[in-house]
């Protein structure tokens, strides 16, 4: 046999007399130097397996320091990312209806009312349907003035009640604040006012008389024409008189009257009552009612003879309606003094000629 050397040599060797114990010891503790020279190639490695920290495209925001700027200061919209003011939602006014628009369409719609209303009665005269002919037409005739102005009034009404709801998004009565509730509740408050209302007449009718031959004394020289006018005079004209004259021109003018001095002192504009209906300042409500009682006046003054009694009566008690539907936020209230007021003039006539029978008394 060939003797090995001893670099050669690549197990442990026996000593003579070892037994096997001390070898299973000797080849344990080899084993270790081993693996504490040369790890393992299956050992894990803890930072190799850690996952990796993510990746951010900008900085994850943080609380701002203490001497961090304003929000809406300008340094604060360097940090700002590109077009952030685009992803917020616009500031947008509190829309008041109804306000001066809304007035312009209501205007827009009488016009188209009054267009049908000619067709109608040109067809009419044409034809001579039912009897009319224009030329038996005399400015007098008390039925055909009320027809043609209940005819207007329906019409207008009708495209009224359709158009603005879809402007407004809610209903039509909603919209002008009807609110008749508010007139029942306070009927008795209501018709005091309507009283001084016509003891306001009255002292007029003494100190500043109009002609003793006005137009409308002649309009009613006959129990029909009387009763018809006592019917309308209590039922429709209050209604619709106060729809466009308290219920769409004396919101428009004090919106308007509000609006132009936000405009031009940069004021903020009014908020919105809890109804979602405008609020406005005492100026602006004082300028809309004398506004709006100066149209009411001249509307009335042709069937009083153009007077200056009756014309500054007409003005005061429009005034004070437009105190009745500022003050109660209704427009039934208004119209309820309206009515009440027109049915005491008519009253007073029905009692002094004796049902309509004896006009030489008045």
């Amino acid at each position: 046999m060939t003797p090995l050397n001893d670099g050669e040599s690549s197990e442990p060797t026996i000593p003579p007399g070892g037994d096997s114990a001390d070898l299973g010891a000797t080849r344990a503790f080899d084993s270790a130097q081993q693996q504490a020279i040369e790890p393992s190639p299956f050992a894990t490695d803890p930072a190799a397996t850690a996952p990796a920290p993510t990746a951010y495209a900008y900085a994850p925001p943080s609380s701002p320091p203490l001497n961090s700027p304003a929000p809406n200061s300008p340094s604060s919209n360097i940090d700002q990312p590109l077009f952030s003011s685009y992803a917020q939602p616009p500031v947008r006014r509190p829309v008041r209806i109804p306000h001066f628009g809304h007035l312009l369409l209501l205007s827009l719609l009488i016009f188209v009312a009054l267009g049908i209303m000619a067709l109608v009665l040109g067809l009419a005269s044409y034809f001579h349907l039912f009897g009319f002919q224009s030329s038996a037409i005399s400015a007098t005739n008390v039925g055909f003035d009320l027809s043609s102005e209940v005819f207007l009034y329906f019409v207008t009404f009708g495209f009224a009640l359709f158009v603005f709801p879809m402007i407004w998004n809610e209903g039509y009565f909603q919209g002008l604040q009807w609110r008749g509730e508010v007139a029942r509740s306070r009927f008795g408050l209501l018709a005091g006012i309507a009283s001084a209302c016509f003891g306001l007449a009255l002292l007029d009718q003494f100190l500043m008389p109009g002609p003793s031959t006005a137009p409308i004394d002649k309009m009613i020289s006959s129990p029909g024409a009387a009763w018809l006018m006592f019917a309308f005079g209590v039922t429709l004209a209050p209604f619709f008189e106060e729809m466009f004259f308290r219920g769409f021109l004396l919101p428009s003018l004090s919106t308007a009257c509000d609006w132009i001095v936000e405009v031009t002192k940069h004021a903020p504009p009014h908020p919105l009552n809890a109804g979602g209906h405008p609020q406005w300042s005492l100026p602006s409500m004082i300028i809309g009612s004398v506004l709006t009682s100066i149209p009411f006046a001249l509307i009335h003054a042709e069937q009083q003879g153009h007077s200056l009694g009756p014309f500054l009566l007409m003005i005061a008690i429009s005034m004070i309606l437009c105190a009745v539907r500022l003050r109660t936020r209704s427009l039934a209230a208004s119209t309820l003094v309206h009515a009440s007021y027109n049915f005491l003039l008519f009253s007073v006539e029905l009692i002094v000629t004796g049902g309509f029978r004896h006009f030489d008394k008045m």
